[in-house]
């Protein structure tokens, strides 16, 4: 029996979300007809717009709330007022903590990811093109650098000239003074609130731009790693196969989001992977199979189901996994629809988290632990951590009761990162990171961010293991690759939004820590800094179901000064489907054509 038109090979809808079929003019066009405007108004409301008035009216409101207690308070309380704001200040710590600080930074980098960040990325990245045009091909690697360097200062100069011209033009609507008689003018104190507004969000873009122009100038550059290091006779030396981006489907047809049918399809080459590793595991014995996120396309329950199914058949192989989330497992709202909105007071997103944890768990929850914020040491492992909320997060999953997303919210954040501590004082540690910004909408899911709270956690860490070295995981490329473009699109990327400051955090551990992440499904071994920095290809994606892909073993060692070495790696092949291969849409014209 065969069908006029071949459901296994898909068709044009399999290609709604696909960037490699379809371009960012053309999908953002369709976007608009997908959109629930009801879903945009609210994310609007409490996002946007409801945030933008409290800014501008703030200083209105404090200043004759000011004015009117002046009147009120005699001088024999002035001098009670300072001590009750203190225990108001310690009492809001006291009770809210990291909550208070993990919401401030969220708003934080919320504005720059939406705002700063791509203005900025986007201007650096043009100049940074039009000048490396003009380059010769053999000129130097410094002066690439030198160029870059100088592209990101101009582009942080423009941002901030641009932002001052607009502080100049909305001053004269500007009122910083208020009194009880602006309530009787609504629309005029909306009026001053908005350009209270555009002041405060100009001023901080015109200080953020100069901050980030300035940061990248003067950091040290990436640099394409000059050599491997020679084996150390008898010494310790750590094999670890990297894996990321495998984007799941748990479909044995289905297509990923990204490609499309210009891509594989069906989860095939997963259990070609594990098979690879378990031959390598029986004759070379891997140390950790690390796999750096996006292990499922959308974070789907058939998808996690699949990936647990698929290691549970090689059980060797199982117990030496290690992982980390990636934006499809968390970060997509809707596959098939990226105009779809998850608004943040729904379930939706929490329940992704919560899938993405109990995967985890499963995998590593014996094997890590997490991290005593108030102690900065290492506490419970993961599976004792999650044992005792079981019972909660089994109900939230039923019934996605609002009363326990909090709880949901809350473990998410407090069991990154994850760690798996060195075997001696002086021996490698492994530090998996959650580098993925809270994203409500999946066109904009791929944003990274780690948090400062991450970031303490590390440090103290590294503390409690002064001799110590680390790979860190993470899945977000932290710094842009040093490489040349073809193409404006192909230089404009998702890396961390605070990935300089994240870098610089770092530094004093420069020679004892190597980054590895995945995210960009290409290949790259390289140094920031002295950090090394390491790149995972996909040995999923960027392939059609015949076409061979690949990963890589790496080898580490520790030298006499205690600095981790990268020896060279070892390259596997993953051979593709040479039988069952469905066609192209290029190879389906041509057969059709001839």
């Amino acid at each position: 029996m065969k069908p006029l038109v071949d459901p296994r090979h898909g068709d044009v809808e399999d290609d709604a979300s696909s960037t490699k079929s379809n371009s960012l003019l053309a999908m953002a066009g369709s976007l608009l007809g997908e959109i629930s405007f009801a879903k945009l108004m609210v994310a609007w409301l409490g996002l946007l717009i409801v945030p933008a008035v409290a800014i501008g009216l703030a200083p209105l409101v404090a200043t004759a709330w000011a004015a009117k207690l002046a009147f009120a308070i005699t001088p024999a309380v002035v001098g009670i007022v300072p001590l009750l704001l203190l225990i108001a200040v310690a009492s809001v710590g006291w009770l809210f903590g990291w909550k208070f600080v993990r919401l401030v930074e969220s708003s934080f980098w919320s504005l720059n990811s939406l705002l700063v960040e791509p203005l900025y990325t986007m201007f650096r990245e043009i100049l940074r093109h039009l000048a490396e045009l003009t380059l010769p091909n053999d000129a130097t690697a410094k002066r690439r650098e030198r160029v870059r360097a100088i592209a990101a200062a101009t582009a942080a100069l423009l941002i901030s000239a641009c932002a001052a011209l607009i502080l100049i033009a909305v001053w004269p609507a500007t009122k910083w003074l208020g009194s009880v008689a602006d309530l009787a003018d609504p629309i005029g104190l909306a009026w001053t609130a908005l350009a209270n507004t555009v002041f405060v969000i100009s001023a901080y873009v015109a200080i953020a731009a100069l901050a980030w122009g300035l940061a990248d100038a003067t950091m040290a550059p990436p640099r394409d790693l000059e050599h491997y290091a020679q084996p150390i006779p008898g010494s310790r030396i750590w094999r670890i196969a990297h894996l990321s981006d495998i984007h799941l489907v748990g479909e044995r047809y289905g297509f990923r989001i990204e490609s499309g049918r210009m891509g594989p399809q069906g989860d095939a080459r997963f259990r070609r992977v594990l098979e690879r590793l378990a031959e390598i595991d029986t004759t070379d014995p891997l140390d950790v199979i690390l796999i750096t996120g996006d292990a499922t396309d959308a974070g789907r329950s058939i998808e996690w189901a699949e990936f647990l199914d698929a290691l549970s058949a090689h059980p060797r192989i199982a117990g030496r996994v290690l992982m980390l989330p990636g934006n499809h497992d968390i970060n997509i709202v809707d596959r098939a629809n990226p105009a779809r909105l998850d608004l943040s007071i729904g379930p939706n997103s929490r329940l992704r988290k919560i899938r993405t944890l109990s995967a985890i768990n499963a995998v590593q929850g014996e094997r890590v632990r997490v991290v005593d914020r108030d102690q900065r040491s290492l506490a419970h492992t993961l599976a004792e951590t999650m044992q005792k909320h079981q019972a909660e997060l089994a109900q939230f999953a039923s019934t996605g009761t609002p009363q326990l997303s909090t709880l949901a919210t809350d473990l998410w954040a407090e069991v990154f990162p994850m760690v798996v501590q060195p075997e001696s004082d002086n021996g490698l540690g492994i530090v998996l990171l959650n580098s993925n910004a809270d994203a409500h909408f999946s066109f904009t899911n791929a944003l990274g961010l780690v948090s400062a709270e991450q970031v303490y956690a590390l440090e103290g860490i590294f503390a409690r293991y002064p001799n110590a070295c680390w790979l860190i995981g993470l899945h977000h490329h932290p710094v842009e690759y040093p490489r040349t473009a073809n193409v404006l699109s192909e230089r404009i990327g998702t890396t961390l939004v605070n990935g300089n400051w994240f870098l610089r955090r770092l530094a004093p551990m420069a020679g004892r820590c190597v980054l590895m992440h995945g995210h960009r499904h290409i290949d790259w071994i390289g140094e920031c800094g002295g950090l090394g920095i390491i790149s995972a290809p996909s040995p999923v994606m960027e392939a059609t179901n015949d076409a061979d892909t690949y990963f890589y073993v790496h080898r580490f060692q520790i030298d006499a000064d205690g600095e981790l070495e990268l020896l060279e790696p070892q390259r596997i092949a993953v051979p593709g489907d040479r039988y069952e291969a469905a066609p192209s849409p290029s190879e389906a014209r041509r057969t059709k054509s001839s």
